[in-house]
């Protein structure tokens, strides 16, 4: 007998009918004979509209009260999933985050997982019954204060349950039916993704793919547990995110494309060509928390001695980061301090690249045939990254997916929910 974990996202709950949905697909996991631990997300929108609530009555509302007032969301949908189960005469037991033994740190709205004792969950399972836990939430030991996981947190629930709880696999249940080679709203002719390394995932959840959070996969990684992403509205075998070696396989040079459209350009213009100045400028960035991307910083002309540095970051950093430079001018002494919001973000990533030479030179091909300017370059072992104009940020994606052959002879990807979630 094996262990499951199965998470399901918001739009697979969305109403009394995918949850009816959802418990029929847990129950007929459970008959055939698997042990199940079941994650659930808020119903649909419920977060959003949570959140809509709380600011309407405030500009500033406590963070404490916040997470109270979100980790009801998951409360709701555990408790009705479990009633649609026990209607098919199943026993089922909910339980919140607190209960589920998930341990976090104080940070209200992003907190991280210290610990996980899910004495609970392991009792109920023994005993032949389902166990349903809250996604998204936790609890500060200290304080005995809820908390939330923050963006992707039922998803890093539900890993760190299945790490716990030394699952055989954790299912990842969208509203798509598994990770694909690039979002098929861009390029259409996006195939389904077999079987993917961890290592991979990462770069692409990293860089801009939404179905899996990064958080969720560096978990994974980090205590091997096996991922199968698959869509609640399908039977379709979907995406296995593993690094289990398969006899006779041979991996793709590439698995996929990963664009980003969320980011904005930094430049700092007119910087002494001096040692310490990019450590004044980046610990200045960091002190108002904001997370840089791609740093790129000019050479120097003799006759000058002035460099400009260049780097990107989320848009919703952007202002934090320029406030922090605008006080720092004085010191630095830099020229201008420049932003761009039209920029956008791709990736080319793929383990082949290690052994396999020309994958430069087809990505910047590509590129060029498409009449798409590059403005920064960035590299990891297994990706290339470009920043390029918003405008043309799409063109590039589907230049760069047909280059490498990853077009689908027809189409695959349905979007069964409307969100991808």
């Amino acid at each position: 007998m094996s262990l499951i974990v199965q998470k399901f996202g918001g739009s697979s709950v969305a109403n009394a009918e995918g949850i009816a949905r959802v418990a029929k697909r847990i129950v007929a996991t459970k008959r055939e004979g698997h042990d199940v631990v079941v994650v659930v997300s808020a119903m649909g929108d419920t977060t959003d509209e949570l959140v809509d609530l709380a600011n309407q009555l405030s500009t500033n509302p406590p963070t404490r009260e916040m997470d109270i007032l979100l980790t009801a969301g998951e409360r709701i949908s555990m408790a009705l999933l479990a009633i649609a189960i026990s209607d098919h005469g199943v026993r089922a037991k909910s339980f919140t985050g607190q209960q589920a033994g998930l341990i976090t740190d104080s940070a209200y709205g992003n907190a991280r997982i210290l610990n996980v004792t899910p004495q609970r969950v392991a009792d109920t399972v023994a005993g032949g019954e389902i166990a349903i836990v809250a996604g998204f939430q936790g609890v500060n030991k200290a304080t005995n204060d809820v908390t939330t996981l923050g963006r992707g947190g039922s998803d890093t629930t539900a890993v760190a349950l299945a790490a716990a709880l030394n699952a055989d696999v954790c299912e990842i249940y969208s509203d798509v039916d598994g990770l694909f080679t690039a979002d098929p709203r861009i390029a259409k002719a996006a195939h389904k993704i077999d079987r993917i390394t961890t290592e991979e995932t990462l770069e692409l959840a990293a860089h801009g793919a939404k179905i899996l959070h990064l958080r969720a996969v560096e978990y994974a990684r980090r205590h091997g547990v096996k991922l199968h992403v698959r869509s609640s509205f399908s039977n379709l075998p979907g995406t296995i995110v593993t690094d289990e070696e398969e006899e006779n396989m041979e991996a793709p040079i590439i698995s996929g494309v990963a664009h980003d459209s969320s980011q904005g350009k930094v430049t700092v213009q007119g910087v002494p060509d001096q040692p310490g100045m990019a450590a004044r400028i980046f610990e200045a960035v960091a002190a108002r928390g904001c997370n840089i991307d791609m740093i790129v910083q000019n050479v120097s002309p003799q006759e000058t001695q002035l460099t400009d540095v260049s780097f990107t970051l989320p848009e919703a950093h952007a202002q934090d980061a320029r406030e922090a430079l605008a006080a720092l001018k004085a010191e630095i002494g830099f020229a201008n301090l420049l932003y761009n919001e039209n920029v956008g973000k791709l990736s080319l990533v793929g383990a082949g690249m290690r052994s396999h030479p020309g994958v430069s030179a087809k990505l910047f091909g590509a590129l060029r045939d498409a009449g798409v300017n590059i403005e920064m370059i960035s590299t990891s072992e297994i990706r290339i990254s470009v920043v390029v104009r918003s405008e043309d940020l799409d063109k590039a994606v589907r230049a760069v997916h047909t280059a490498f052959e990853l077009d689908a002879s027809e189409v695959e990807a349905v979007v069964y929910g409307g969100t991808g979630r």
